[in-house]
Formats: C-alpha cells, structure tokens, sequence
C-alpha cells in the first residue's frame, strides 16, 4: 500500500507564488512515477506535471498552460514531490492532487494507482 499526503495549498491573489508538497510513504517501487493534478468544480481531472522518482533521468514532463510557471522536484530523503507554482493566475484555482503509478511519467490520470485527498488553491484577481 501507498500513501500520498498533499499540503501547501492556500488562498493567494494572481501573480503570487506557492509550493505544494506530496509525501508519500508505503511501500514503493524501483521505478515509479509521481504526477500532479488538478480539478476545478465542475471539470475533470487535468494533468499538469510529472515526474520519474526513480530509476534513471527524472523523465520530466508538464501541461502546456504551466510551462515556465510550474516547476516539478524531488526531494528522496524526504519521500516528498514539489510543484513550484509561480505567477498564479485565477484559472489555476483548483484542487490539487498528487498521485503516483508504476513505470514511466504520464500524463493520464487513469494510468495512476494512489492518490492523496487533495489541497486547495484559490487564486483571487
């Protein structure tokens, strides 16, 4: 079993920045990815960065609408994902999830296994 855990989410105005964070504890594996995404009310579930936690390269991928906004890390030693999110704008208000799955970064929601409940960012103008 796996366990995501998100946080980091907040009230913001456009233009601010916040981090989110995705702790992940459980049993893993050699090769594994972990995926960021969001759900605004009302629409589905989008992808908007991942990632390879292990194995070789970090196999990088994000949605087009946060490229050069967003920026997905790793932190090992601390079991943790980040999404750097800088120059918010209000149609990144969104629930936020993390999620992981075995093999290569996808963009795909259902190509993921576990996922956290959530963390909330609203983004006023």
């Amino acid at each position: 079993q796996v366990q995501l855990a998100e946080s980091g989410g907040g009230l913001v105005q456009a233009g601010d920045s916040l981090r989110l964070s995705c702790t992940i504890s459980g049993r893993t594996f050699s090769s594994h990815a972990v995926g960021w995404f969001r759900q605004a009310p009302g629409k589905g579930r989008e992808f908007v960065a991942a990632l390879r936690w292990s194995g070789g390269g970090d196999g990088v991928r994000y949605a087009d609408f946060v490229r050069g906004r967003f920026t997905i890390s790793r932190d090992r030693s601390a079991s943790a994902v980040y999404l750097q999110m800088n120059s918010l704008k209000p149609e990144d208000d969104a629930m936020y999830f993390c999620a992981r799955r075995v093999g290569a970064p996808t963009t795909g929601a259902f190509d993921y296994d576990f996922w956290g409940q959530g963390t909330q960012v609203t983004v006023s103008s």
